[in-house]
């Protein structure tokens, strides 16, 4: 409300830094109370002091309790002040709460001490990493079958693994931000949620479009794991037990990968595990391997479900109460299991900043309708995330975020990229070797023969086949080139990598085989019949399912676990760059040696001594990345991965 008494009186300031104030249009004499206020005019007076002697004028509400003009800029002019004083001290208190609260807060994890709770975390959030390292095995342990069974071509197979990769970064981007702001444990059970219903759903995609969606959804569930997975767990570690610690919780994502690759050996060969509903719903083993992997993302949903929240975030985000609570039963499960359950939790006071715009926010986004109150809450969530995602760039830490970067990229690129390179370069090397041992059959005739035995690894040239019978056979790795059919029959046949190319078929039947178009290059065809054909994509796990593939990974994965012994003892001795440096060069050292190798037995042996020395640097990376970033920015780990 606009003050009365404003309109009429003037402030001023004179040069000995003293407030005066006049009336508009007064005279010069002034109130008896105040000798520097001019005179009042006549018609200004009150009819209840008109006719009172000057000397003796007093102020017209003085008898009905009104506060003079006086007292109240007077009031307003403390208030503002005390407003200021007050803001200034808050501020300079939440500055001096993000600068204690780490070393506050790591006084607090001392005095809980390390013990039952941290390995019972480390064990549920194990579970999670181990259950992303399966799905970085899956869909290279199923593609042998899968590009079999939905006709997948080399440039489509090649776009699956692309988009996999592509949906784990952009997961871990999205989630790792989002963790920022609903919790650590919010997001890790959304993210194994999401994993496990689109995983599930992909065992029964028949088409491959299908298929590649749903593993696309999956990878964006799974790749927020790793980041919050390390976040999470660092938060309940004291600093001088960190990076051990965390190098020990790196050997569950080797884990995965002797989970998938032992899972996969004893599964997929055995494709009469599988069944099939009609003509369109096939579920081959290699299906039955898919749904199989799906055990330790569900083993670690139900295990974090029953976590408590990370008692930083909460203090991050001024939830006390509740952080208190948390750290309380930190304290007292650690203690209790070491035989002291009469020491007592002495934290009483915990200093965390202040949320005033959370606090308004909140305020408005109780307001209104109820599509409104959630726009208002998801938009702000949304303007927070990329808040946060700008404050990376600042010049504190847009350096250090670089380097991560490159460093990361460069790990992933020969970690990932040899770890697709050997086995193709395994298949290659069995490939050229069958390929040497070939039999080749030039200007051959064959009348009146029945083929009851397979053709394996053979070329047939310029032959001619007049009244033969191929019956009961399987056809593996033949190509028959201008070459002559008359008068022949082809029943229950079972073909892989089998071709005709510029041959005359004449007078000739294929009964129940699956030698169809598509196999006949350049063919000139008379009165040929194809009856009951098989047409589409069919599995041959005899050639498919090579135990040798299945062998590498294997032992590739089992390779990791002296690195990761040697990462975890070493970290906290010689330091975080010297682990990595070390690692890095010798992986480098590996990958050179590579090219000398001509043989199977060779390449093996390098890229399990790949694998043992590259693990430290990644075990590295993990810890310093999470260090570097304060609290409420771990998510640049995220971006890294």
């Amino acid at each position: 409300m606009d003050d009365p008494y404003h309109n009429n009186v003037n402030q001023q300031m004179t040069e000995g830094g003293q407030y005066t104030y006049t009336q508009d249009g007064g005279g010069q004499d002034g109130y008896p109370y105040q000798t520097n206020y001019p005179q009042q005019d006549e018609d200004a007076a009150s009819d209840a002091t008109e006719g009172a002697d000057e000397d003796d004028q007093m102020y017209e509400g003085e008898y009905q309790g009104i506060p003079h003009p006086d007292e109240i800029k007077e009031a307003r002019r403390a208030a503002r002040l005390e407003a200021k004083r007050k803001a200034r001290l808050a501020a300079q208190y939440e500055e001096e709460e993000e600068e204690n609260l780490p070393e506050q807060y790591e006084t607090i994890m001392e005095d809980c001490g390390h013990g039952r709770f941290q390995w019972t975390l480390f064990f549920v959030l194990g579970l999670a990493l181990m259950a992303d390292g399966v799905d970085g095995f899956v869909v290279g342990f199923v593609m042998p079958s899968a590009e079999k069974d939905m006709c997948i071509s080399n440039a489509d197979k090649g776009l699956l693994g692309l988009l996999v990769y592509v949906s784990m970064m952009v997961g871990a981007l999205v989630w790792g931000s989002l963790c920022d702001k609903m919790g650590r444990r919010k997001c890790l059970i959304y993210v194994l949620t999401i994993d496990l219903v689109f995983s599930f759903l992909s065992c029964f995609a028949q088409g491959y479009g299908f298929f590649l969606f749903l593993r696309f959804c999956s990878g964006f569930g799974i790749g927020g794991s790793i980041p919050i997975v390390y976040t999470y767990f660092t938060e309940f570690l004291q600093m001088d037990k960190r990076g051990e610690h965390l190098s020990w919780l790196c050997m569950f994502w080797m884990l995965g990968g002797l989970y998938a690759s032992f899972t996969a050996w004893g599964i997929i060969p055995h494709y009469g595990w599988g069944f099939t509903i009609g003509t369109q719903f096939q579920m081959h083993s290699w299906r039955l391997f898919m749904f199989v992997c799906l055990f330790p993302a569900l083993a670690a949903l139900i295990g974090i479900v029953f976590m408590p929240e990370s008692p930083r975030f909460l203090l991050e985000n001024a939830r006390h109460d509740e952080a208190w609570m948390i750290l309380r039963q930190v304290h007292d499960t650690n203690w209790k299991a070491k035989g002291e359950p009469e020491r007592v939790f002495t934290i009483t006071n915990i200093k965390t900043p202040q949320t005033q715009e959370d606090e308004f926010i909140e305020i408005q986004s109780d307001t209104g309708t109820a599509f409104q109150r959630w726009t208002v809450r998801k938009m702000t969530l949304l303007q927070q995330v990329m808040a946060n995602v700008m404050s990376l760039s600042a010049p504190e830490l847009r350096l250090q975020g670089l380097f991560l970067l490159i460093v990361w990229f460069c790990m992933a690129f020969s970690y990932h990229g040899l770890g697709v390179w050997f086995p193709d370069m395994i298949k290659y090397m069995q490939y050229e070797e069958y390929e040497s041992k070939v039999r080749v059959f030039h200007r051959e005739r064959v009348e009146r023969f029945h083929f009851n035995f397979s053709l394996v690894n053979q070329v047939h040239r310029e032959g001619e086949y007049i009244h033969d019978k191929f019956a009961n056979i399987e056809i593996k790795s033949v190509k028959f080139e201008e070459s002559l059919f008359e008068n022949c029959y082809f029943e229950d046949i079972k073909s892989t990598n089998t071709f005709f190319e510029n041959c005359t078929i004449k007078n000739t039947v294929f009964y129940n085989t699956d030698l169809w178009q598509e196999k006949f290059k350049n063919c000139r065809m008379e009165n040929t019949t194809f009856l009951h054909p098989k047409k589409g994509c069919h599995l041959n796990f005899q050639e498919e399912n090579d135990i040798v593939i299945y062998l590498v990974s294997f032992l590739g994965s089992l390779a990791v676990l002296p690195g990761n012994i040697i990462s975890a003892l070493f970290m906290d001795k010689i330091g975080r760059i010297r682990i990595i440096g070390g690692s890095m060069l010798a992986s480098s050292a590996c990958t050179f040696l590579l090219l000398l190798s001509f043989s199977q037995g060779a390449v093996i042996c390098w890229q399990c001594l790949f694998y043992a020395v590259s693990v430290a640097a990644w075990n590295g990376l993990e810890v310093i990345s999470v260090e570097l970033y304060p609290s409420s920015k771990r998510y640049g780990l995220s971006l890294a991965l």
